[in-house]
């Protein structure tokens, strides 16, 4: 598969889990993954208690973790991102009404840093738990599928590969259908996509048989858990009494209002609507532990919400199935950052902040994969107050980095390249309010703040996310959904791109999978959104600003000779150092001679930029210079005319006229103009003052030019001085 081998093991390792799973990939890659269950289901939750990771270890791929701490510790992006693509695809297949705590944990044991593992973990998950004793329905597999240079579908792609075909998609189902779908294109389109879908759901296929074949031979038969079961007295009793109250509650458009309506429907209404007319029924509506009445008012939600979609095309703010929330937006909005922008479609709103920075400032990325440095961050927030609720303000979720990432993967391909425009970009979105759609919010707000920045991006990037309701055998594809359709609907589809293409996308599911013409249909609808808000973004910032803020920093690029980099930089660093002292730039330096100068004063990057170069230029023959005198010998002085760049200047060379003593014509300090005579064979410069000054024929040159005493005569007094007479110009 993708010309290597895929061996999936089980047995040797792990033996105490429920179940274990050790995939081998070609000659170097090897994930373990085991999955255990508690004995006893969780009391008194409304929701499934699943904990999946992705637990990288930095011996996988030979290396030692950077930095004082050499333990691994809080997982990186990546292992939290890839931690996500196992929870994904596998939650929904879980029975309705387990409760019982799972913890997944994929161990990568070794690696080819060029070949991403994460897929792997989702594959070792899928076999795991079908090996298990856990009740699951449909084993789950993922492949990651690119294209060569030609357009050919590869599978599980090397990370230099990624760039050549211009596509780069996750994806993972069941031998059934698709149950996730997340990845990044350069611009392409709908057809591309579903095309690569279909190719990679064709090789799932493929290794959900090889598990399934696996799991007859050596699987664990499914113990019986216990599943939360909802009392059918109760649940009748709850449809008869508020039935109207939801279909009231759904219909009404503004969320705080219908947030409230829903808020009403509660126990204490119950009970007080039930009375003494059932003590049984009274029972479990006082027991806070039993989660029967928010489950069946959550089904009855969910009923309703699919009569309104289906049947009657209505939607609980009253718009239709493809229609998109009124949308604002507005550029510059703060004056001190270096691009902003306010992004609002409907009760979701985001503030996104652009700042440039300088080479040095690109996050350095200490993980398995060899991914280099990243010189464009994009960061989501999600306060409390965004959604009117209280909680601990900490570090940021495992949704928000998923958020963050993808919004990011949005507009790499749309940016600069780094020659054109060497800066370090980093956006931050904080999302202000939200219902629904909140990360591809950051999307259109990302491109409105690089354009306000002036970063010369390529074209404009929207996103929007589509939704899915399902009754029966029909269903209906929903444009920009907001929060109730999100939590209560099938699907959450996001897509976002440009007008030429799409450049990311990511799609979970909360059933046993969609089909491809689903999703080819909610492609199509989210083309013509996607358009619609490109457009209105047009309105607001055109195209990007052709001038930075006046905050944000300034960049030059000299090229210097390579062999020259160790005379800027100075013995341990001490050169570079005081030009950064002396002028409060940031000095980044490439091997290849590339000097990159930033500072927000540009007189102070000048400065800088004329220091670099006098340090890196070349004495000339025959060129005066503008010198400083810094040592007094007794056959001359010796002359810096550039930094590093020292002379001697004989003593029959300092005056027009004959001098007895070095120090009757200079003194240490003194600011003379000299030119270079000579430099000989072994790099030493002559310089002479007296050709400057005029010497006796005055015609500015010498009658003779001193030859350096040799060694032994350097540092004594009153030694020979050899001199070759030099014949007059005719």
């Amino acid at each position: 598969m993708g010309g290597r081998t895929l061996v999936i093991e089980t047995g040797e390792l792990a033996k105490q889990a429920n179940g274990s799973a050790l995939v081998r990939y070609g000659d170097q890659d090897v994930v373990l993954c085991a999955v255990t269950a508690s004995d006893k289901p969780r009391e008194g939750i409304d929701f499934f208690p699943l904990t999946c990771d992705f637990e990288e270890k930095m011996y996988a791929a030979g290396k030692i973790p950077g930095g004082y701490i050499k333990r691994e510790g809080r997982p990186s992006e990546h292992a939290v991102l890839s931690s996500r693509q196992i929870d994904r695809p596998i939650r929904p297949l879980f029975p309705d009404g387990f409760r019982n705590d799972i913890q997944v944990v994929a161990t990568v044991l070794s690696t080819d840093p060029l070949l991403d593992p994460d897929v792997l973990g989702v594959c070792a998950a899928g076999a795991a738990l079908a090996l298990s004793d856990i009740p699951f329905e449909k084993t789950v597999a993922a492949v990651r599928v690119g294209r060569d240079e030609a357009g050919n579908y590869v599978i599980n792609p090397r990370l230099p590969d990624y760039e050549a075909g211009g596509m780069e998609i996750v994806v993972a189902g069941t031998g059934d259908a698709v149950m996730m779908v997340e990845g990044s294109g350069r611009e392409i389109s709908e057809e591309d996509f579903l095309g690569a879908v279909e190719f990679a759901h064709d090789h799932i296929k493929r290794i959900v048989a090889a598990i399934d074949e696996l799991a007859k031979k050596a699987g664990k038969a499914k113990r019986a858990y216990p599943l939360l079961q909802v009392n059918s007295d109760l649940g009748q009793w709850v449809r008869k009494t508020f039935a109207s109250d939801i279909s009231s509650a759904m219909r009404v458009v503004e969320k705080g209002a219908r947030s409230d309506a829903f808020d009403r429907i509660n126990r204490d209404e119950a009970i007080a609507r039930l009375g003494n007319s059932s003590p049984e029924l009274r029972a479990l509506l006082e027991d806070p532990k039993n989660p029967d009445f928010e489950k069946i008012v959550k089904a009855m939600q969910e009923e309703e919400l699919r009569t309104m979609v289906v049947d009657e095309k209505l939607r609980p703010d009253g718009r239709k199935p493809d229609e998109i929330r009124e949308i604002w937006s507005k550029v510059g909005y703060v004056p001190r950052v270096h691009g902003s922008a306010v992004f609002t479609r409907g009760q979701t709103q985001v503030f996104t902040a652009a700042t440039l920075g300088s080479i040095s400032d690109a996050q350095r990325v200490d993980v398995l994969l060899d991914s280099g440095n990243k010189r464009y961050m994009h960061y989501y927030n999600f306060p409390p107050y965004s959604v009117g609720e209280t909680r601990p303000m900490r570090g940021p979720g495992r949704r928000e980095i998923g958020h963050g990432h993808l919004a990011e993967r949005a507009l790499v391909p749309v940016l600069p390249k780094e020659e054109d425009f060497p800066y370090t970009l980093r956006l931050v979105s904080e999302i202000l309010e939200s219902n629904g759609s909140s990360s591809m919010a950051s999307v259109c707000g990302s491109t409105l703040a690089l354009m306000d920045a002036g970063v010369p991006i390529k074209q404009h990037v929207a996103g929007v996310a589509m939704g899915l309701i399902l009754k029966d055998e029909r269903y209906t594809i929903l444009t920009d959904i907001q929060g109730l359709e999100d939590a209560l609907g099938e699907m959450d589809f996001k897509v976002a791109g440009t007008q030429d293409g799409i450049t990311a996308v990511q799609m979970d599911i909360k059933v046993a999978g969609v089909t491809t013409q689903i999703m080819r249909e909610a492609m199509a609808q989210a083309k013509e959104s996607r358009l619609f808000i490109i457009q209105k973004l047009k309105e607001t910032i055109a195209t990007p600003r052709e001038e930075l803020s006046k905050f944000a920093p300034r960049m030059m690029i000299i090229q210097i000779n390579p062999d020259k980099i160790k005379d800027v930089i100075g013995p341990g660093g001490k050169i570079i150092n005081k030009i950064i002292a002396d002028t409060g730039v940031k000095i980044d330096i490439e091997d290849d001679g590339r000097v990159y100068i930033t500072s927000v004063d540009g007189e102070a990057g000048d400065k800088a930029r004329e220091i670099v170069e006098s340090l890196t230029k070349d004495v000339v023959v025959g060129e005066t210079y503008l010198g400083t005198v810094t040592r007094l010998m007794n056959f001359g002085a010796f002359v810096a005319i550039l930094p590093g760049k020292e002379g001697l200047v004989h003593i029959s060379q300092l005056a027009p006229t004959r001098i007895e003593r070095v120090e009757d014509a200079v003194k240490i300090g003194d600011e003379i103009m000299v030119k270079v005579v000579e430099i000989d064979d072994k790099g030493r410069i002559n310089l002479s003052r007296k050709a400057v000054l005029g010497g006796a024929s005055g015609n500015g040159e010498s009658d003779f030019i001193p030859r350096r005493p040799p060694p032994r005569d350097r540092g004594g007094a009153g030694g020979p001085t050899r001199m070759r007479r030099r014949r007059r110009p005719e």
